[in-house]
């Protein structure tokens, strides 16, 4: 069976071969459709065409991005990012503002991706960026992952328990280190 969906997917006109493939060697059915079908949202996804891309997938089932919201948030970041590689800054800028920053409140670990794509948009290329820092923090004996955004974490957590337990300095704005004073 996956040597019939290796064989469609692999080039278009290939469906045919596929599908008299399929019946000579008595395998189980396979809806070749579907395979076309995914070949084409893959298709645009990877061409950068990620609206074209959820559209297709709604249109096979609807329910795929309802139920998946961790699929839908990727898409939207890929979408994001694509508007990016075009040289759309600051409508990438809106885009993440507007229809991720939502979903990052909803969902922590969304917002955590959301922040650390959205910093590294002082690089036009995402990836080389990436790696220029991994290969700056190697060279300086360090781990290729910076510490602050954990760290930062860790702070958030800490100060989560203390406000439980006791009064004390809050930092409420990590960016400006911003402290209020429970007593006030």
């Amino acid at each position: 069976m996956a040597e019939i969906e290796a064989m469609a997917t692999s080039k278009k006109g290939y469906v045919d071969a596929a599908e008299k493939f399929r019946m000579e060697s008595g395998t189980e059915h396979i809806d070749l459709a579907t395979i076309t079908d995914r070949m084409a949202v893959k298709k645009a996804v990877q061409s950068g065409n990620v609206e074209d891309a959820i559209e297709k997938v709604n249109d096979l089932n609807p329910e795929i991005l309802d139920t998946n919201p961790q699929l839908f948030f990727h898409l939207q970041q890929q979408r994001r990012k694509e508007l990016i590689r075009n040289g759309k800054v600051e409508e990438a800028l809106e885009f993440a503002q507007e229809e991720l920053a939502p979903r990052g409140e909803e969902n922590q670990s969304f917002l955590e991706e959301l922040e650390r794509t959205v910093a590294l948009l002082a690089f036009e290329d995402v990836r080389i960026a990436l790696e220029v820092n991994a290969a700056i923090l190697t060279s300086q004996s360090h781990e290729k992952d910076p510490k602050l955004p954990s760290l930062l974490r860790m702070l958030l957590w800490a100060q989560n328990q203390l406000d439980e337990k006791a009064a004390y300095l809050r930092i409420t704005d990590l960016f400006t280190a911003t402290l209020e004073d429970p007593a006030i």
